[in-house]
């Protein structure tokens, strides 16, 4: 994907003569979070929502429905039905695109339960370590792990997290045998890989940059195709000899699948009015999130390509729910 695409799919909506706050629906307009207040879903779900707001003249809820890495909320969402009410939902690629994959609890089915909207962006996840392994490289890394099979430890937030199925990637890709160790989310990962009990993470942008420009992890690679603007002196994977190397948390707005697509498609154009405000690029910068925008086919389109693609890693990695 590349951020000038969607923006100039998204500039020929910024044409279309709705004005989209005088025809919303007269009820309650939400947007629901799968995750507690203070992470990056519900930050950018935040950034968005306030402008939109602005945008309508018209008040819009965030609303936390922590739990399940977010599979509640989207367990939820997946069974409301279109109405007087404006429900939107904060997809993120563990609900949308992995966890149906790997986890035999959920039911819906995450191209047909939800509407498209807009894709708000993508975060890469950046490999770090402690001190024990402070100068390493990509290079340093696939040596330990080929040195030592099975003992090279990689820590998660979770089984099924983004940051687990990057870990399968890289023991493909190099093939190798690192040892994958979930944690309760990024914080206790980060204090036992600062404290050096584990080795190396695959850990998101978001949860990372404070401790990686507090010089308590050092940053070997991040995980998009070019670099984020966010961290521009850490080389990618694919400039280490991992080509196509793509391991991103990305976030979007979806509706109930039920939802007039004329409607889908205003909210749409709105949303990358939003996306294309100076603060909110400057903001979104900060946390490395890139390349949102676009048309609701486009980000439907991505979506299916997201599903695909995690769906073949965790069968080759034969990733269940019992880890």
């Amino acid at each position: 994907m590349k951020r000038r695409t969607f923006l100039m799919g998204g500039a020929a909506l910024l044409a279309s003569p709705w004005v989209l706050g005088s025809t919303l629906p007269k009820g309650t307009i939400k947007i629901t979070v799968g995750w507690a207040p203070g992470g990056g879903t519900d930050v950018f779900a935040r950034i968005v929502g306030q402008k939109l707001s602005e945008l309508w003249g018209r008040p819009v809820i965030i609303e936390n429905k922590p739990g399940a890495t977010g599979m509640l909320a989207a367990e939820m969402f997946s069974k409301l039905r279109y109405s007087n009410d404006v429900n939107l939902l904060m997809a993120h690629v563990n609900t949308h695109a992995i966890a149906p994959h790997i986890f035999k609890t959920v039911s819906y089915d995450p191209l047909r339960d939800f509407a498209p909207i807009a894709l708000i962006g993508a975060t890469p996840h950046v490999l770090v370590t402690g001190s024990k392994h402070g100068d390493a490289s990509v290079a340093d890394v696939v040596a330990l792990c080929k040195n030592d099979p099975g003992a090279i430890s990689f820590g998660s937030s979770g089984t099924g997290s983004v940051q687990h199925l990057a870990i399968e990637m890289f023991n493909m890709a190099a093939n190798v045998q690192g040892m994958h160790v979930p944690y309760r989310g990024s914080g206790p990962m980060q204090t036992d890989l600062i404290g050096g009990q584990i080795d190396f993470s695959f850990d998101t942008m978001t949860a990372a940059t404070a401790q990686v420009k507090g010089k308590k992890l050092h940053a070997i690679a991040q995980t998009r195709i070019k670099r984020a603007k966010g961290f521009p002196d850490v080389p990618t994977m694919d400039e280490q000899g991992f080509k196509g190397f793509d391991a991103s948390s990305w976030y979007g707005v979806v509706g109930p699948a039920d939802m007039p697509k004329d409607l889908a498609l205003s909210i749409n154009a709105d949303i990358n009015k939003v996306l294309l405000m100076p603060d909110v690029i400057e903001r979104f910068d900060g946390y490395g999130v890139e390349d949102g925008g676009g048309t609701v086919d486009q980000f439907a389109a991505f979506m299916a390509d997201e599903y695909e693609k995690w769906g073949k890693v965790v069968l080759a990695a034969k990733i269940t729910d019992e880890g």
